[in-house]
């Protein structure tokens, strides 16, 4: 359910940047930016790096994961750091809202949803070169799971209306923390039921202690009402550090003890 919980160049640069090969010494090092559309089959050791050079399979064939947003960086970063910060919050937030319109979830709905997104940027070598473009990735999978799924030929309005269970999240363990990530259709011990909103989009991160009481308080609540308000239930819940908040998540994930 990550998202994934990772967190100037004159004009005519960055225009080529997106289109073609910059000259350069030895091998040439393509600045070429990725295709909208293209399908991968990623594993979670590539969602870990910073870029990604995967070869394209057909859409048709089996795949884990679909590219849904191309763009060129704002000139704003044109001379940035291969790893600054700044970039990478900027990615998070265009990734993730253009992950819910590319799927047709709400904000709550994309973060109980065992689809996730990462977002990729150039190689260090294109980017010395002026390569300023980044990738948003839709994968079927997230932080703790066994393995991706494969993914319908295209994941364009997956998430509309009541999705089918085996897109969306549950876990398989005694407790939510350090659970293992299943489809909401395979056997699990806990399914996540709804989100609660912490803070207000200028509100400042008021600490882990306090986001991590607040989401057991409203959690309670929220999942003995999802429950229908029986005598005795069982509820976990996920909350979100400084990094997220920072981002620009203000949500936690409350989640119920349940077999259905």
């Amino acid at each position: 359910m990550t998202h994934v919980w990772r967190v100037g160049v004159p004009l005519v640069v960055a225009t080529l940047a997106l289109s073609g090969c910059l000259p350069s010494l030895g091998s040439p090092v393509s600045t070429a930016a990725p295709e909208v559309g293209a399908c991968r089959v990623l594993t979670p050791d590539d969602v870990g790096q910073p870029s990604n050079d995967s070869g394209t399979v057909s859409c048709r064939d089996a795949h884990t994961a679909e590219t849904y947003e191309v763009g060129a960086l704002p000139t704003q970063f044109a001379h940035a750091s291969y790893d600054d910060p700044d970039v990478a919050a900027w990615a998070y937030q265009s990734c993730s809202r253009k992950f819910i319109q590319f799927t047709g979830a709400d904000e709550s709905l994309a973060m109980r949803t065992i689809l996730s997104w990462v977002w990729f940027r150039p190689s260090s070598d294109a980017w010395d070169r002026g390569a300023r473009w980044y990738r948003c990735d839709v994968i079927g999978g997230g932080d703790q799971v066994r393995s991706y799924v494969d993914l319908p030929t295209t994941a364009k309005g997956l998430l509309l209306g009541r999705p089918k269970d085996e897109w969306m999240v549950c876990a398989d363990g005694t407790t939510v923390s350090g659970s293992v990530k299943v489809p909401c259709s395979e056997k699990h011990d806990w399914r996540a039921v709804t989100t609660i909103v912490i803070g207000k989009a200028d509100t400042a991160y008021p600490g882990d202690h306090a986001v991590q009481v607040r989401t057991r308080d409203f959690c309670s609540k929220s999942v003995g009402a999802w429950l229908d308000y029986p005598v005795d239930y069982n509820f976990g819940y996920s909350w979100f550090d400084r990094a997220e908040w920072n981002a620009g998540n203000r949500r936690s994930v409350c989640w119920a003890r349940t077999d259905s």
